[in-house]
């Protein structure tokens, strides 16, 4: 892990660069559009904004004030979000100026027979709907049910199809195929929320009807397709094999052999709440929306501006200071925004030209950022949005989750700064200029815009539900933004609303395709097969079993968002582990803490991929860094496997123990990989290093003693008090 030359960069070279005062003021809390997001101006911008604010609105009043039925609520949830989705995303990345195109006939023709299709399917449930608030019918004309199925699979494939194949060349107004599929979304939805009393009964039964098949495919190519636009290929090809699966049974082999089921069961069954309504989409209904509004409420107000200027004036003068700023503002950031991959970008864009400056070469700088990002995932009170999906899955209260993720989160964090301060240390790096950096004390005469936080966690511990406390924090940052000059009016309100949705629709999508690959694992018990392997790998040996489901975990974890990734992995691995006899809650922790790591773990990083993006590095040479850098993190699930005294289930002695051997461990490994030990140290001490470490994973009297010894004797050999003959004699 080599440095540039930059390394021994003084004080006054930096100065001489940084002309100008570091102050984070908006830097932070912009928005950064993807390749293939529209950017709509005028009328079109104004008619968009409201659509997103009174989508976000619509989960606020149903949340706090007016209860609406589960099935009904949670489809609106998902069909506003695809709408928006498509109509906000388009099927390919949009270069700004390129020439206007000829519209071909392929092309005009293509999109007429998809408007023909998706728009008489859009006629046929305007009509079913129409019948029953205008004349009480409950029962719809006959050819709506037998005729509507066909054309609105057709015309959304075509329309999907006609995205793939002509590509927009404005990013300003919506495109007529991305309109048809907004249109094929609410089409589908609607027919699914005007039978869901009849679905919950016949659903995945040989009395469901043609018209439920037809519907659910539709729904299931445009949750898809938006998650193709909104999170790549990765998630889509995993729950196409998911769905192929469901048919393939028969001709498999061994634990993956079923019977197999008929297009209407399967599809029919995979639309309701062992689906794409199950635990997924009912924690991003909630939770999740919630909390992303909670954000945009940060980051309309400048509070999350505040976070990352306390960071810099904490630690930016120290050794190294710009990459410890990135794991302290990255942690308070990527708790809050849910997303590695988009804390990266926010908090990146500032710390990783500075991590440049003062010497880390920019793969360096940008696996820095990555691997503190992304565990802003595990950091409590909001941990991202895993807290609450493992609250919803296993039943543990919410309350209980977050004071057990507190020592983990503390071990990855002092991990990643070991890895920063130990790296500084070895190439002599500098800090930033104190003149340069913003002055704490200022800042802490407006320790006030903590308050949100705080108010969150008292709430949390008072015991009000989760929404209750969201609510209470998201009015907080509008009090507080009243003694700043960012005071949130009906405009910043307003705006917020729009930024909360638009921040919600990519974990929407994800979540509904989680919900596609629950409902395939449900469906055909793949879990409980899955679970008898890890209890055949158990027989030879439980750690092998737990080793085997970290791989499983970190694969499916691949390029897919944190939420998406461990809910499928919950799915798939957690039955086993608690079948061998493991706590639910340890079982848990351990999935979800490999499903963040996934987002640092080549080939397929996301995390480490946006900050190459940002450092001008090589993507695939950044995600080796990132994991390197995150390594010493990798073994933090095994400790609280050996021991759940690290989750506090034990007694406070037992606790104390187990953290002190931990922090040691995680320093002896961390000082092994970089090769700084109080000093430079060769391939033997660091081989040393690693294995004491790696031996301190069971928090025993005889392997801490050991680990210990392998330190002190180290220390002394660098410090000169003990040469390699003393060593030597003492083996004798």
């Amino acid at each position: 892990m080599t440095q540039s030359a930059r390394g021994d960069i003084s004080s006054s070279e930096l100065v001489a660069e940084l002309a100008d005062p570091i102050e984070v003021t908006d830097a932070v809390d912009e928005e950064h559009p993807a390749s293939n997001q529209r950017v709509f101006l005028g009328g079109r911008g104004y008619a968009f904004a409201t659509a997103c604010a009174a989508y976000t609105l619509f989960h606020l009043l149903v949340m706090n004030l007016y209860p609406l039925e589960t099935w009904t609520y949670r489809l609106l949830h998902v069909g506003g979000g695809l709408a928006l989705g498509f109509l906000l995303f388009g099927a390919h990345g949009i270069v700004p100026g390129q020439p206007k195109p000829q519209r071909s006939a392929g092309n005009l023709g293509l999109l007429l027979v998809a408007a023909g299709a998706v728009l008489y399917a859009a006629v046929a449930m305007a009509v079913l709907w129409g019948n029953w608030w205008l004349f009480g019918a409950a029962m719809p004309p006959h050819w709506v049910l037998t005729s509507f199925g066909i054309p609105l699979v057709v015309g959304t494939g075509l329309a999907v199809l006609h995205g793939w194949v002509f590509a927009e060349y404005r990013n300003d107004r919506f495109g007529a195929a991305d309109i048809l599929l907004a249109v094929a979304t609410i089409a589908a939805v609607g027919y699914v929320i005007y039978f869901a009393r009849a679905l919950q009964m016949r659903a995945g039964m040989p009395m469901a009807q043609p018209a439920d098949m037809w519907a659910a495919i539709a729904i299931v190519i445009l949750i898809l397709e938006a998650v193709r636009r909104m999170a790549g290929l990765a998630l889509v090809v995993i729950a196409g094999v998911f769905v192929a699966y469901a048919f393939a049974g028969p001709w498999l082999p061994g634990i993956l052999n079923h019977n197999g089921y008929t297009p209407k069961r399967f599809f029919s069954y995979i639309v309701t709440d062992n689906g794409i309504l199950s635990a997924p989409i009912a924690i991003s209904s909630t939770y999740i929306i919630l909390f992303v509004v909670f954000a945009a409420f940060l980051q309309e107000t400048r509070v999350g501006a505040y976070f990352v200027n306390v960071a810099f004036a904490a630690a930016g003068h120290k050794r190294g200071g710009p990459a410890k700023v990135a794991v302290f503002a990255s942690g308070l950031m990527g708790m809050i925004n849910g997303t590695s991959a988009g804390n990266v970008v926010a908090t990146g864009s500032l710390t990783i030209p500075l991590m440049k400056k003062v010497g880390y070469r920019p793969q360096t700088a940008a696996a820095i950022e990555a691997a503190a990002s992304s565990g802003g995932q595990i950091m409590p009170p909001i941990m991202g949005a895993g807290a609450f999906i493992m609250a919803e899955i296993t039943g543990i209260p919410y309350t209980d989750i977050i004071w057990a993720a507190l020592i983990p989160a503390v071990l990855y964090f002092a991990s990643i700064f070991f890895m920063v301060d130990l790296m500084a240390q070895k190439f002599s790096m500098v800090g930033l200029p104190r003149a340069l950096l913003p002055k704490l004390g200022a800042l802490m005469r407006q320790a006030y815009l903590f308050a949100p936080i705080l108010v969150l966690i008292w709430a949390l511990f008072v015991g009000y539900s989760v929404i209750r406390c969201g609510t209470l924090a998201m009015m907080t940052a509008a009090v507080v933004s009243w003694l700043t000059p960012h005071r949130m009016g009906p405009q910043r309100l307003f705006r917020a609303l729009d930024i909360g949705a638009r921040m919600s629709l990519q974990l929407v999508a994800v979540c509904a395709a989680a919900g596609i690959i629950v409902g395939v694992i449900a469906l055909t018990g793949i879990g409980s097969r899955f679970s008898a392997l890890l209890l055949g790998i158990a027989d030879q040996s439980q750690l092998l079993a737990m080793m085997f489901s970290m791989v499983v975990a970190v694969i499916l974890g691949m390029g897919m968002p944190t939420t998406a990734a461990y809910a499928v992995a919950a799915s798939v691995i957690a039955p086993g582990l608690i079948n061998l006899g493991i706590e639910p809650l340890t079982a848990h922790f351990f999935i979800f803490y490999f499903a963040v790591m996934s987002a640092i773990t080549p080939p397929v990083a996301l995390a480490a991929y946006a900050g190459a993006a940002l450092a001008q590095s090589d993507p695939m040479k950044t995600s080796v860094e990132s994991f390197r850098i995150g390594l010493a993190a990798f073994v933090v699930p095994y400790m609280f496997f050996f021991s759940d005294s690290l989750l506090l289930q034990g007694g406070w002695v037992d606790t104390v123990h187990v953290f002190g051997s931990a922090l040691l461990g995680i320093y002896l490994l961390s000082s092994g990989i970089i090769g700084w030990f109080f000093g430079r140290i060769g391939w033997v001490p660091r081989a040393m290093l690693i294995l004491a470490a790696l031996g301190m994973l069971d928090a025993g009297l005889l392997t801490d003693l050991i680990g210990l010894a392998v330190a002190v004797t180290l220390f002394l050999y660098q410090k000169k008090i003990v040469t390699a003959d003393v060593i030597a004699q003492g083996k004798d």
